[in-house]
């Protein structure tokens, strides 16, 4: 080989070293995880991009609207998509199994539920919520305390506004109802057919523009519409709608309107403000069930109002991809866990 020849030769080996090792450190670092692989929850990679480093919990703990499979799904989603680093926390049983069939306080006073691992709330960049009447030891709640009184974003979904049995968070010496206080509305009853009725978001015109509804055409959902306030009421002050839902008559996309029943807010957006005096966004949504999240429209909001939640609203596309990453064929809501095979499962299962 001519002298010439072989320097570019060397040249070109020395440069395609550098830049595969340039490309596998920044793949290691995009790969980096903030929590440790667990069998007590799942741990999801983002990647590159500006959305790189950051890191969102997501709860899944009730017993009707099956957050174990939702809340996976959109931890995939936020992960392969949009690069962020994501976990998911479940309620588990003395088997360590996620087992949406236990028993609530109200039911059998013994009962005290198990999130394992909620101290990685303290280095979190957001939390996602879908818990419903559970009861935790005190531990763990002051794990929620401190993440309430951090000025670090919360999305409330579904039965999040009736998320806790025993919560003893106080601000100024008074106690702060969860639903009411941080997300905006507690769940008072359903407006309209249980299992019987399904919802169709309609925008709300003068708040349109706003981030987290960018790209956002179709929300329909199964599951009905809540009642987060007294008949005749409005939202609480602070809170902002930004869509309204109209339950119809039956579980289909293109039921008849129910012309008895007037739509009432399903999402809006606040802040909150803990005892440290900082200031926190939140997204609360009464929609959210597993079928629900079928939705393209409802996963796209719910990913846009991440990134408001965040401060990156700048980051938001409107064309961005929302497609459900893997199988996602989750059970129907209810309480009938015999009928719809609900059985206590190991978190890997849900992976």
């Amino acid at each position: 080989m001519k002298p010439v020849a072989r320097i570019f030769s060397s040249l070109v080996f020395v440069v395609g070293v550098l830049m595969f090792s340039q490309g596998s450190q920044h793949a290691l670092q995009a790969a980096e995880h903030p929590v440790p692989e667990s069998p007590l929850w799942l741990t999801y990679s983002g990647g590159s991009g500006p959305d790189a480093g950051k890191h969102i919990v997501l709860v899944a703990a009730d017993q009707e609207y099956r957050s174990e499979h939702s809340m996976p799904m959109l931890a995939r989603l936020l992960a392969k998509h949009h690069g962020f680093h994501t976990t998911v926390l479940f309620s588990l049983n003395k088997d360590n199994e996620v087992d949406p069939t236990q028993k609530i306080r109200w039911e059998d006073k013994s009962v005290t539920h198990n999130i394992p691992g909620l101290e990685h709330l303290e280095k979190c960049d957001l939390l996602i919520l879908f818990s419903r009447l559970v009861t935790l030891p005190p531990e763990q709640l002051q794990h929620i305390y401190n993440y309430l009184d951090s000025g670090k974003p919360i999305i409330g979904i579904r039965t999040a506004n009736h998320g806790f049995i025993g919560f003893e968070y106080k601000k100024d010496g008074k106690r702060i109802d969860f639903g009411e206080g941080v997300l905006g509305g507690s769940f008072r009853n359903h407006h309209g057919r249980w299992q019987q009725d399904s919802t169709r978001g309609l925008i709300v015109e003068q708040n349109k523009n706003h981030p987290v509804l960018k790209g956002v055409k179709d929300i329909w959902g199964t599951s009905d519409v809540y009642r987060t306030y007294k008949e005749g009421g409005t939202l609480p002050e602070g809170c902002l709608p930004l869509v309204e839902g109209q339950p119809l008559v039956g579980r289909n996309h293109d039921d008849a309107v129910n012309t008895e029943l007037i739509p009432l807010p399903v999402a809006w957006v606040k802040t909150w403000t803990g005892n440290t005096g900082k200031t926190a966004r939140v997204f609360h949504s009464t929609m959210g069930s597993s079928q629900d999240f079928k939705s393209e429209g409802l996963r796209r909001m719910t990913v846009n109002a991440a990134y408001w939640c965040m401060n990156m609203e700048a980051a938001i596309d409107e064309n961005a991809c929302m497609d459900i990453v893997g199988t996602y064929n989750p059970p129907d809501s209810g309480f009938n866990y015999k009928k719809l095979n609900i059985v206590p499962q190991m978190p890997s299962a849900f992976k």
